[in-house]
């Protein structure tokens, strides 16, 4: 980012004894909105974004626990349930108002999740590639071998260290390798946000390894669709041509909603809002009406 541009300002608030992390842009008379990042990523992967609209918004956006300068939760507790209460949190602490949310990946899932739940608190929301695997991908095995497999992850965990970088160069390059979209400049910001020097002079990634491990409890579609279909604001869902994330016009997902609008950006992944900022930005202005 431009050296000369004045960037957000650090602050906290508490979530279940948690001292959760985020950064504020400034612009507090103007209506808020709320940037939400997906799982293994930091508040400051929204800095394009925020820098582009912070001229029509009071923009927040929080490191998620177990991300970035958030506390690790003791525990493991890294459930939707979790991080949606945190985004309940957040919004008593810095709210007041309805907001505009936006949200990547599980930061989509948590937005939408938290919109359902509390409709009268939101304007607006908008979720990149956060309505979880699509049907195909979501394997129905027993409960006991589900429950296994997570006690398997959990003390597979405790016995993994966090992997040290030699240096940032070599952070970056795996920064890189996940996401080939990222220009070197984006790979570069990312990751000097997302690491941490540790005293032996290594660099390792600042998010929890506990938020590797999955729930024993199955993504539960009945649930999300009773969810979703509580949203009464306009939704906004993007994803990519080349993403793993499905299609929810053709597998019907999108049918549970009653206000959303679903579009497509080609030539992105995953990361739409990073693969091609343009167009996002082009589809949210108007989405947003500003």
């Amino acid at each position: 980012m431009a050296d000369s541009i004045i960037g957000p300002t650090s602050h906290y608030f508490y979530s279940q004894r948690l001292k959760l992390h985020y950064v504020d842009w400034g612009n507090p008379d103007k209506p808020l909105l709320v940037l939400v990042h997906g799982g293994r990523d930091h508040c400051r992967n929204w800095d394009w974004v925020a820098l582009d609209l912070r001229g029509h918004f009071h923009i927040i956006a929080p490191d998620l626990r177990g991300h970035g300068d958030s506390d690790w939760a003791v525990g493991s507790g890294y459930a939707m349930i979790d991080y949606v209460l945190d985004l309940a949190q957040l919004m008593s602490a810095v709210g007041g108002e309805p907001a505009t949310l936006i949200g990547h990946s599980l930061g989509g899932g948590i937005v939408l999740q938290y919109t359902g739940t509390h409709p009268a608190a939101v304007k607006r929301v908008v979720s990149i590639e956060g309505m979880g695997p699509p049907p195909g991908m979501i394997k129905d095995s027993p409960a006991y071998d589900r429950m296994n497999n997570w006690i398997g992850q959990m003390q597979t965990l405790a016995r993994r260290k966090a992997r040290e970088y030699p240096s940032i160069e070599e952070a970056l390059a795996r920064m890189i390798e996940a996401n080939p979209h990222l220009s070197r400049e984006q790979a570069r910001h990312l990751t000097i946000w997302g690491i941490q020097r540790n005293e032996n002079g290594t660099y390792s990634w600042k998010f929890d390894n506990y938020v590797h491990a999955t729930s024993p409890y199955m993504f539960n579609n009945r649930d999300a669709r009773e969810i979703w279909g509580r949203i009464t604001c306009p939704t906004l869902l993007i994803r990519g041509t080349e993403s793993w994330a499905g299609d929810w016009v053709k597998d019907g997902r999108i049918q549970a909603f009653k206000h959303a609008e679903s579009v497509t950006i080609d030539k992105a992944g995953h990361w739409v809002h990073h693969d091609r900022l343009d167009e996002f930005l082009a589809v949210t202005h108007r989405f947003l009406g500003v």
